[in-house]
């Protein structure tokens, strides 16, 4: 196997390829995604140079380490260190006394206390009880965390002052901490999230990967709770403006989440801490999107557990004759399942138990396979 002459500054990421059902009597020829039920027979090296792609190239497993040795020192540095990341273990989150593992994929329930979502907007504001009597449900049907939001990120969203924001969710979370169940607080703000981690929240789950507001990096790091950072192109009022576009969608999406871990480390956050999530829809392109879903598997090489959010989004209107978000179920199930067959640890979705029984399903068909006759 034999990579051609890559330039000294080229930039290179690996995408695991050619997953099977079962490693037995595969030895050598097979690498394990994290410490999930996923293995595959081959990478597939993306070289990138100035916003071009210069190569790409698809490479057994049993053939990497020879292949990458005729690289330049550096060059096969960063790809033994993005094999090196994508099989290494994904630590369990600690949320007080509830544990959060990633060897399968996990469910996060959505609960949005706002008036303008794109999907469920209006649905529980002004009743937290309510909300989270919607909580405790999404729990007993499989959930393994509620996302309480405040703040709609639709675009060209009502700006939300953050005291309202505040006001909307942590009646919520309050409840739902008291009975033990795992929360996250969708946010960007630095007192929303301060707040929610006091009334008992555990995760923070920011789209500007804690870019928003200048004070949050040093929150999350003072709270050290674990944080999900999502990429979305602008860090302003508007998390879809995107005038400069993508050079190339999914590698650029991967360089920002790599510089926005490199600044939670550089921060004092640990990266069993850290989650990410390719910001699915958030200044995107169907075009865009579909190849998000599709090279998903490339993310995996960030280190960290990855979440994937595709529940009722446009793409899904986009692709099934201008479907309303209420009746995007079918392809909310298919996009989270495909998020799985890649290695998503986590999928956050409308519909909980309608979910958690598809990967089920999934679960049940990956052990099976694992089963010898």
């Amino acid at each position: 196997m034999i990579i051609p002459d890559l330039p000294a500054d080229a930039r290179l990421y690996l995408r695991p390829i050619w997953f099977v059902d079962s490693p037995f009597g595969l030895d050598g020829q097979v690498a394990r995604l994290g410490n999930g039920l996923l293995w595959f027979q081959g990478y597939e090296l993306t070289a990138m140079r100035g916003g071009v792609r210069v190569a790409r190239q698809a490479i057994p497993v049993a053939d990497f380490d020879a292949a990458i040795g005729a690289l330049s020192d550096p060059l096969a540095a960063r790809a033994q260190a993005l094999s090196t990341a994508i099989s290494a273990p994904r630590a369990p989150f600690q949320l007080g006394e509830r544990t959060i593992r990633f060897e399968g994929p996990q469910v996060m329930g959505i609960l949005n206390m706002t008036p303008d979502s794109f999907s469920d907007g209006g649905k529980h504001v002004g009743d937290a009880q309510a909300a989270a009597d919607a909580g405790f449900a999404m729990a007993a049907a499989g959930a393994a965390l509620i996302d309480v939001g405040g703040e709609s990120t639709r675009p060209r969203a009502a700006k939300v002052w953050e005291g309202d924001e505040i006001v909307r969710i942590v009646p919520v979370i309050e409840r739902l901490a008291a009975a033990g169940i795992p929360v996250s607080i969708d946010t960007r703000r630095a007192a929303v999230m301060e707040a929610a981690l006091a009334a008992g929240a555990h995760i923070v789950n920011d789209v500007s990967a804690l870019q928003h507001d200048p004070r949050s990096l040093d929150v999350v790091a003072a709270a050290g709770c674990p944080v999900i950072l999502m990429h979305a192109p602008s860090s302003g009022e508007d998390p879809h403006e995107n005038d400069a576009g993508y050079v190339e969608a999914v590698t650029d999406v991967f360089d920002a989440l790599e510089g926005r871990i490199a600044a939670c480390l550089s921060a004092g956050i640990a990266r069993d801490r850290i989650m990410a999530d390719p910001g699915l829809g958030f200044g995107k392109s169907l075009a865009d999107n579909l190849a998000l879903t599709n090279r998903l598997a490339i993310f995996q090489g960030l280190g960290v557990p990855l979440l994937f959010a595709g529940s009722r989004k446009r793409m899904i209107g986009a692709l099934s004759n201008e479907a309303p978000p209420a009746e995007r179920l079918g392809g909310s199930i298919t996009l989270a399942v495909r998020a799985a067959d890649l290695g998503a640890q986590m999928v956050r979705v409308h519909d909980v138990p309608e979910t958690v029984q598809a990967l089920r399903v999934w679960r049940g068909l990956k052990d099976a396979a694992l089963t010898i006759a």
